[in-house]
């Protein structure tokens, strides 16, 4: 990519996005970084602790710092998105209508709700934007090193894919520390229960992700009629526990991305 790209916010997710950009083979160079917090950036980056003074607009600006420091940083961002920009936020709750009442040049406007993943090229990444198809094209060859794009069909989307692919490894993390304390408390030594547990998920994983089969049937084939993992998979099935918990978290981390997203239009 030959674009100036310029990004405002540099933490957990964006630094997760950038890694990916660079690992799969966009120049150091074309990075503009600007976060106060940052002390080293990645090599050949240029890193800035405000917004650069006496430049354009930018290609790309990627909206990275915390949603609810939109209000204050509008001002510092909007002199660098002009009708060529597009601009990319992964701002969680800040809807459309703000983002475009808030820098109306932009020429596109795309909200990308990707996980930490990015730095792998393994996130599922959820795309919702003001763009035409050139736009639409432009994002996608820039999610492409970060991993699986979809393209989301209305915004209303938005809050219940950020609680399943934005949100859904602090989930798994927690399937993950759940097993390993169960095996713990039946005897196990827990250092080894973790590396057992991780290894484990680590490989269904890749597994499922390559299988021509669903994980449903996956489950299927594992288990045995009256068999060991029969027996634990009735466990998880009985009385719909598992389903009911997971709906129940999703729906719980939705409605906060709801209410994050009312916030956010009330502070325009």
């Amino acid at each position: 990519m030959n674009k100036t790209f310029l990004q405002f916010g540099c933490g957990n997710m964006g630094g997760a996005m950038l890694k990916g950009w660079l690992g799969g083979g966009y120049a150091p160079e074309i990075f503009t970084i600007v976060d106060p917090y940052l002390k080293v950036a990645p090599e050949g980056t240029r890193l800035l602790g405000s917004a650069p003074e006496g430049e354009g607009a930018f290609d790309v600006v990627l909206l990275g710092f915390k949603p609810q420091q939109l209000p204050d940083a509008v001002a510092s961002v909007r002199p660098f998105v002009g009708t060529n920009t597009l601009l990319l936020s992964i701002l969680a709750g800040v809807d459309l209508a703000t983002l475009r009442a808030s820098f109306p040049d932009a020429r596109a406007i795309v909200r990308v709700m990707p996980n930490l993943a990015a730095a792998l090229g393994k996130s599922p990444i959820a795309l919702v934007g003001d763009a035409d198809d050139a736009a639409r094209a432009e994002t996608d060859a820039l999610m492409a090193p970060l991993g699986q794009a979809e393209w989301l069909s209305g915004e209303d989307q938005m809050d219940l894919v950020t609680a399943l692919a934005g949100s859904g490894p602090a989930f798994v993390y927690r399937f993950i520390d759940a097993l390993a304390q169960g095996a713990a408390a039946l005897g196990l030594a827990r250092q080894q229960a973790d590396r057992l547990a991780l290894s484990m998920v680590e490989g269904a994983a890749m597994l499922a992700a390559r299988s021509e089969h669903s994980p449903a049937e996956l489950a299927r084939r594992v288990a045995s009629p009256g068999g060991v993992t029969q027996v634990g998979i009735d466990v998880l099935d009985a009385d719909g526990r598992l389903v009911r918990l997971i709906e129940d978290t999703l729906r719980g981390a939705r409605d906060r991305s709801a209410e994050m997203t009312e916030m956010a239009r009330k502070a325009r």
